[in-house]
């Protein structure tokens, strides 16, 4: 009886805690951080036990290695959830109830977005640190827009439907990793190489451009909601995008230039 009785104890304490959606942000942000250490030391272990390329690779070249690794587990796991809340599930339906749907937002909805804000924190610690081999200004001014428009999603409520549209463009993120694994490691004149800059093109085209045109085409139908929110987040749900639209349409020209140069290497 006194095991069951703390056992009821512990469990209630998680509930009223650990799970109270006040809680939930910061616990959300800690196990974004805790995920991206974990996806960086999965990401060193499996390469160095089953890659021989890696093993050949500079210091520097091995920490941005791990520091792919670890982003493309992000972008795996933002996608799925992203595309979970937005198209499967009924939290931002427009039949569904809860009032307007750019004020709706749930525990699972700041959860994931925590997360992503936990990750992003972690690559721009990275990137300082190792500045610029992780990247340069370009990186930094993207991450520390997300940072600020996630976190204000997160603690205002309002424009989340937009933030997940954002961030379902992180699926793009695995195939520009590769490229990058495959280039390191020798494989650059590889048919791999070759279907993978392909691949990119194309979800590029349909995951940073045709998806940014829905999400302005939402905004506009949407208007009389989204002129509703606050004046802060009214500015960011329209700046935010449109300067994240800027950048891949300005990065896609640059995978439109090292796909031409590629097909015409290959023939």
């Amino acid at each position: 009886m006194t095991i069951k009785s703390y056992s009821y104890e512990a469990e209630a304490l998680v509930k009223e805690y650990l799970l109270a959606e006040s809680f939930v942000p910061y616990i959300s942000v800690l196990g974004g951080i805790a995920m991206c250490k974990m996806a960086y030391d999965i990401t060193h272990w499996f390469s160095s036990q089953y890659i021989d390329g890696y093993r050949s690779l500079t210091k520097v070249q091995r920490i941005e290695w791990n520091n792919r690794g670890m982003s493309s587990a992000h972008a795996i796991y933002i996608t799925v959830m992203s595309l979970f809340l937005v198209f499967y599930s009924d939290l931002f339906s427009d039949d569904a109830p809860g009032g307007p749907t750019v004020f709706r937002s749930s525990p699972l909805s700041i959860f994931t977005l925590g997360v992503s804000v936990g990750y992003f924190i972690t690559d721009l610690a990275m990137i300082f640190w190792s500045y610029p081999s992780l990247g340069g200004m370009e990186y930094v001014s993207h991450h520390l827009l997300s940072v600020f428009a996630i976190s204000y999603a997160i603690l205002s409520g309002e424009g989340q439907l937009y933030t997940f549209l954002c961030l379902i463009s992180e699926t793009t993120t695995p195939g520009v990793n590769l490229r990058w694994f495959l280039d390191v490691t020798g494989m650059k004149r590889t048919k791999t190489y070759i279907v993978n800059g392909v691949v990119m093109f194309f979800s590029w085209v349909v995951a940073r451009l045709l998806l940014f045109m829905f999400l302005f085409y939402h905004l506009y139908c949407h208007y009389e909601q989204v002129k509703q929110m606050d004046s802060f987040a009214y500015v960011i749900v329209f700046s935010v995008p449109s300067v994240l639209a800027v950048m891949n349409v300005v990065w896609f020209g640059k995978i439109l230039r090292g796909l031409r140069r590629t097909l015409t290497k290959s023939q």
